[in-house]
């Protein structure tokens, strides 16, 4: 995991274009341990996607859902 918004958003980035489930084991842990109620992956996957209940998110969307305020 390599960054917590607001104490409840867990993000773990990736220079990948495929996130596999060896990726999640930072967010899986920390979801463990603390309550985030949201955990994103963000990667250079083509489109949005989800393994299990973490969201994988390809950076330019999620860069623009930031500057928006979506991610908090």
């Amino acid at each position: 995991m390599d960054f917590v918004l607001n104490e409840s958003v867990a993000i773990e980035v990736k220079a990948r274009r495929q996130v596999s489930e060896a990726d999640l084991r930072g967010l899986k842990a920390i979801a463990e341990e603390a309550s985030v109620r949201r955990s994103i992956v963000v990667a250079f996957e083509p489109r949005p996607r989800r393994i299990g209940g973490i969201e994988v998110l390809p950076w330019r969307q999620f860069l623009a859902m930031l500057w928006e305020g979506e991610i908090a």
